[in-house]
């Protein structure tokens, strides 16, 4: 399963506690335009209304700019696919333990756009630091094992 789009800060901001696969409803020039790898999760998180769960600020561009409507809007909510005693999870951890929920990656499993998403905990400076820090530490330990001074 080839990534189309990651979430690159996400494992360094936040600390992901749990992780879910979703389905995501695209429009057909929103799916040929994620399969070419033109998704941006940059920003992006997961937003409830009633008991649905939208991406929200997820960016995908129309696949061919002419032909896409003049309406049409990159940032737009969309909507996700979950079971709904996965909704139900989520929507009660993130009220009861004051928690986000944030896209991950967006994959393709057979013909459909999966998205992960990622039940998590904003972590503070002095922790990305530190993680930083020993991302750093280890680098320098692989270098010096591998020969390559």
């Amino acid at each position: 399963m080839p990534d189309l789009a990651r979430n690159k800060r996400a494992r360094f901001d936040y600390d992901i506690i749990e992780t879910l696969e979703a389905g995501v409803a695209l429009l057909g020039t929103e799916v040929k335009s994620v399969k070419a790898g033109h998704m941006s999760l940059r920003g992006a998180f997961v937003t409830f209304h009633g008991e649905e769960a939208y991406l929200t600020n997820a960016t995908i561009p129309p696949w061919q700019v002419k032909n896409a409507p003049g309406d049409y809007d990159p940032t737009r909510p969309r909507k996700l696919l979950l079971q709904a005693t996965e909704v139900k999870h989520l929507l009660g951890s993130k009220q009861a333990k004051g928690l986000t929920i944030i896209p991950i990656r967006a994959y393709t499993k057979g013909p459909r756009v999966k998205l992960e998403i990622g039940l998590a905990r904003g972590r503070k400076k002095y922790d990305q630091k530190q993680t930083k820090k020993e991302r750093d530490i280890q680098r320098d330990i692989d270098r010096v094992l591998s020969g390559r001074e």
